[in-house]
């Protein structure tokens, strides 16, 4: 039996296309990991869209915009089908902790660190990227301690990937103002600024399970 104990609690999972998209996909066999796998595909995109944008052109720039937006819904997507399929459809695997993890942590670095890099400052795309992982890291490090998975925020995965993908598609209106990456420069303030506070309340739940246990 799969340990449901440390899935993030979704609104989404009880949502009629969901549920529909997760039997469909059960059914024609494909596997959770599989669909883990295609998310960090759909990353690497979105990654590789917002790479593109400082060589683009008026018109190009804005469909890669956009295109960086949709992938990273579609690695949200992905997160989410591969649970239920593991779940309701009966298709975990032993192997599927490895995957429910380890392509969300390389999925946000490709992401982040591509829209630093569309927003002329990598520096700051790393440095959301490292403070995301270090969100994950200390959930996960909470559950190896005992405590249960503290998917708190204000910014965790999903808040992460609204505001890159809210930003990606505003950022394709900055020539009316001559923006330049404004607008994703802000959103990767956000994020880092938020991922770090979201760390800190973290750690601090985890000292006081840790004190009271």
């Amino acid at each position: 039996m799969i340990d449901t104990s440390k899935r993030r609690p979704l609104a989404s999972r009880q949502t009629r296309w969901a549920n529909r998209a997760a039997r469909l996909l059960a059914d024609a066999g494909v596997t959770p990991n599989q669909i883990s796998a295609a998310g960090m595909v759909a990353a690497m995109v979105a990654g590789m869209c917002f790479v593109l944008v400082p060589q683009a052109g008026p018109w190009s720039r804005p469909a890669l915009l956009l295109l960086a937006a949709l992938f990273c819904q579609l690695r949200l997507v992905c997160n989410l089908l591969d649970g239920m399929v593991a779940v309701e459809g009966g298709k975990g695997a032993p192997d599927g902790p490895f995957w429910n993890e380890f392509p969300d942590r390389v999925s946000d670095i490709l992401i982040l660190a591509g829209a630093g890099i569309a927003a002329g400052l990598p520096a700051l795309g790393w440095a959301a990227a490292a403070l995301a992982v270090l969100t994950a890291y200390v959930r996960e490090l909470g559950v190896t301690c005992g405590a249960p998975a503290d998917f708190s925020g204000p910014m965790a995965k999903q808040h992460r990937m609204a505001v890159i993908t809210g930003a990606a598609v505003l950022s394709t209106a900055e020539p009316l103002w001559d923006g330049g990456g404004g607008v994703l420069r802000l959103a990767l303030w956000t994020v880092a600024v938020l991922a770090g506070l979201t760390a800190v309340r973290r750690s601090a739940r985890l000292i006081g399970f840790l004190k009271r246990r």
